[in-house]
C-alpha cells in the first residue's frame, strides 16, 4: 500500500534493486569469459605432443606448388549446392575421359 501512495518511494526501489540485478548479470558475464579461457587438458598434451612452430608452416608452403590451382566457385545463394555439385562431378568426368 505504501508504493501505491507515494510513487516516488517505487523510484528508489526501481534503483536498488536494478543494481543487484545488474550485478548478477554482470558475475554471469566474467564466469563465462572464465570457462572460455579454460583449455581440455587432453587438448593441451595433444598440442604438446605435437608441436607446430611458423617454421614448418612455412616450409610446408614452400613444398606446395602454387603456380597450378584451379579456381573453384561455390554456389550463389539462388543456386542449389547438389545440383551445383552435381555438375561440377559430370564435368570433371568429361574432362577426365
Amino acid at each position: 500500500m505504501f508504493l501505491i501512495c507515494c510513487p516516488k518511494a517505487s523510484h528508489g526501489l526501481y534503483l536498488i534493486g536494478g543494481s543487484f540485478g545488474l550485478r548478477e548479470f554482470a558475475q554471469i558475464r566474467y564466469d563465462v569469459h572464465k570457462l572460455h579461457g579454460k583449455v581440455d587438458p587432453a587438448l593441451k598434451e595433444k598440442l604438446k605432443q605435437n608441436p607446430v612452430t611458423l617454421e614448418s608452416e612455412y616450409e610446408k608452403l614452400e613444398k606446395s606448388n602454387l603456380d597450378n590451382w584451379e579456381n573453384i566457385r561455390g554456389p550463389s545463394l539462388w543456386e542449389d549446392s547438389r545440383t551445383v555439385q552435381k555438375q561440377r562431378r559430370e564435368a570433371l568426368r568429361l574432362k577426365t575421359e
